[in-house]
């Protein structure tokens, strides 16, 4: 169990695919939720959400990008090798509703493969789908085939301008908002771009749904690793989310906690690569 079956080098090999097999869980995910990742013994516990599940394969898909020790760790696996373990699935799944007007879903670099089968499954309910994704430069723009697929309309933006929209995904919603009947905003990826999207949609009391990523241990809820402001109150994302009311979340709060441990992520980073190349 928990075999890698496939695996894929996105965006220059910075971001990575591993489709793995695990029967139990891609029999019971559904979208939004998550699973909890361990390479190996003394390996750390790595939160990520499933971009994708297939339960007759009994397999899911998560992509991930290396930014640390661990994902780096992550990264050395291949097709035959196996993850220590896979918990899950975590968290609350989507609320997936019928709306009476354009639902946008709004992705920034790998919270794309987050947004993939919310968007989708959005769309297979009835609701006309627009999709907008985005990253820095074109070589880091994931799924752009599968989010064209599970959307109606698909804008992509880049911050250089190297591919599609010359700007941020938040302008091409701005320019959405004003122009369509937009009902839902469905928005994952960086907290700064999270936080602007939903400074978009307040003024319009546009529903807006996000999907954060703070830092997470046990994933059950015990460990209180992974609290959140949310509307004034102390939530906890692996089991009250990892989804909420953009409007309610705290978005200067949660950037703090996520720089808690930055000086000591990178000097285990640097370590790492060390090892590897020694």
């Amino acid at each position: 169990m928990f075999e890698i079956l496939r695996r894929e080098e996105l965006a220059g090999g910075t971001i990575i695919l591993n489709e793995i097999s695990a029967p139990f869980i891609a029999k019971k995910a559904k979208p939004g939720q998550f699973v909890i990742l361990r390479a190996t013994e003394n390996g750390e516990r790595i939160p990520l959400t499933m971009a994708e599940t297939d339960p007759e394969k009994g397999t899911i898909t998560i992509i991930y990008q290396v930014v640390g020790k661990s994902t780096a760790l992550f990264k050395t696996l291949k097709v035959g090798d196996r993850y220590l373990d896979v918990v899950g699935p975590l968290g609350k799944p989507t609320e997936i509703e019928k709306v009476d007007g354009h639902v946008v879903c709004v992705g920034g670099g790998t919270g794309v493969a987050v947004l993939h089968p919310i968007t989708r499954a959005l769309k297979e309910i009835g609701n006309h789908v627009v999709a907008v994704i985005g990253a820095r430069t074109k070589d880091m723009i994931i799924l752009e085939d599968k989010m064209k697929e599970a959307s109606h309309e698909l804008f992509v933006c880049t911050d250089d301008g190297s591919y599609g929209h010359h700007g941020f995904v938040t302008d091409v919603l701005k320019d959405l908002i004003e122009k369509r009947d937009v009902r839902l905003v469905v928005t994952i990826g960086p907290v700064p771009m999270m936080k602007v999207a939903c400074e978009i949609t307040r003024p319009h009391k546009i529903k807006t749904i996000v999907s954060l990523n703070p830092i997470m241990v046990d994933g059950t809820g015990m460990c209180g690793c992974c609290r959140v402001n949310v509307g004034g109150e102390t939530k906890f994302a692996c089991v009250d989310g990892p989804e909420f009311d953009g409007h309610l979340v705290d978005f200067d709060e949660l950037s703090a906690r996520l720089k808690s441990y930055v000086e000591q992520e990178k000097i285990a980073y640097e370590k790492f690569k060390c090892e590897c190349h020694a």
